[in-house]
């Protein structure tokens, strides 16, 4: 199933979003209503929160007095922090049992008001956040939920800026305008991405790629895009794995292939075949086929050794390329990825000189696999020049 976390500040139309989703057929677990949930009547929920504040914030019939409580949590971090302990493990347990009861080709969305704040972001194959400008917000809070304006800025600002936000949002809606214009950009995630996505989840095959290789303008959010791959990728074999943003789209302000090229370390092959279940699983399927990475000649003779064998991975997603290597930590294809990238990055004229020899070739409308063996030769050329880098720097990975 495909799992998809959904979230957005206070007042920015989560709600709007998650209706239309469900209309869908998506599956929607609202955190809020479990919130909800696991502190009715005779839960232990409930009897953790009157223990840890006393029994005024109850209400006449037993229940919990929700504005009692919030008015003793919302100025304080500490009571905030005690609330949350209470709760959010038991919405998470809540939540992993509803998820686990969907349907294998189930579109699972999440909606969660802060899975920002509570780093949940990477738990999910998609994270997709509303946005809207706070002024607006405020004047839907004040007009739909009777808030102050005052009372609704301090709730906006308690919680994740838009900054942060932005950082965790595959997906970004923008929802500063109509309802009917919210409604088409949820149709057309559905359709051209979530659909799609869960179809080759569950197949367990990469997104296709376009046929012919394109390059694009620098994109300054490749970076940033790259956290959030490494984030998943991390939660799904270990967070003390090693995980390297390489390729050309790690080469600040320099045109590359829209692909996100990933390096995971392993300890060896068997490693990689280990964790490849687990990679499939969040979304980084592995295509038929063994893979490896052209050698370089060697310094002395120009003789080219054995081929440098690694895994490869795609990714599921169709709105996001991503070529996931993984390597065998300190040999020469793992090396020569970190070298080439740090190279790239601090010498002008190397880069110069790859970006023409990618241009001439992108000139010419070739395939992905014709431009990528076009441009082995230039690679060839450039290996004494990085390994004499590497000498004159005492680069190490």
């Amino acid at each position: 199933m495909l799992k998809v976390g959904l979230t957005g500040g206070i007042g920015a139309g989560k709600s709007a979003v998650a209706t239309r989703l469900a209309a869908h057929g998506a599956l929607i677990v609202d955190a809020d209503r479990l919130a909800r949930e696991v502190v009715t009547v005779g839960t232990d929920g409930l009897a953790e929160v009157v223990e840890a504040f006393g029994r005024e914030v109850l209400a006449a019939d037993g229940s919990l007095d929700r504005p009692a409580l919030g008015a003793r949590v919302f100025a304080d971090p500490d009571a905030r922090a005690r609330l949350e302990a209470i709760v959010h493990p038991r919405v998470r347990r809540r939540t992993v049992e509803l998820t686990a009861a969907a349907p294998a080709d189930a579109v699972v969305v999440n909606d969660v008001p802060l899975l920002v704040e509570t780093g949940q972001a990477p738990a999910y194959h998609l994270v997709v956040v509303v946005s809207a400008a706070e002024w607006l917000r405020v004047d839907r809070l004040t007009r739909d939920r009777g808030m102050s304006r005052d009372a609704a800025q301090a709730r906006i600002r308690a919680q994740a800026d838009d900054a942060q936000r932005a950082a965790a949002a595959d997906v970004l809606l923008d929802n500063d305008g109509s309802r009917d214009d919210l409604a088409a950009a949820v149709d057309r995630l559905w359709h051209d991405r979530l659909v799609p996505y869960e179809a080759n989840l569950r197949a367990g095959r990469p997104a296709p790629r376009p046929t012919l290789a394109v390059l694009a303008d620098p994109d300054p959010t490749w970076p940033v895009q790259f956290d959030r791959i490494a984030a998943r990728i991390r939660h799904a074999v270990g967070a003390d794995r090693r995980v390297d943003h390489v390729g050309s789209t790690a080469v600040p302000g320099f045109p590359a292939k829209d692909v996100i090229d990933v390096q995971l370390t392993v300890d060896s092959l068997d490693d990689a075949d280990g964790c490849a279940a687990a990679l499939a699983a969040a979304g980084f399927p592995r295509p038929p086929g063994d893979w490896w990475d052209s050698p370089k000649p060697d310094p002395g003779t120009g003789r080219l050794g054995e081929p440098w064998p690694k895994r490869l991975h795609g990714n599921a997603d169709p709105g996001r390329a991503v070529n996931l290597h993984v390597r065998v930590g300190g040999s020469p294809g793992w090396r020569y990825a970190l070298a080439l990238r740090d190279h790239l990055r601090v010498d002008a004229a190397q880069r110069a000189d790859y970006l023409a020899v990618k241009r001439r070739i992108a000139a010419t409308g070739p395939t992905t696999r014709e431009y990528a063996a076009a441009k082995e030769p230039w690679f060839d050329q450039a290996w004494p020049r990085l390994l004499r880098w590497i000498e004159e720097t005492g680069w190490q990975p």
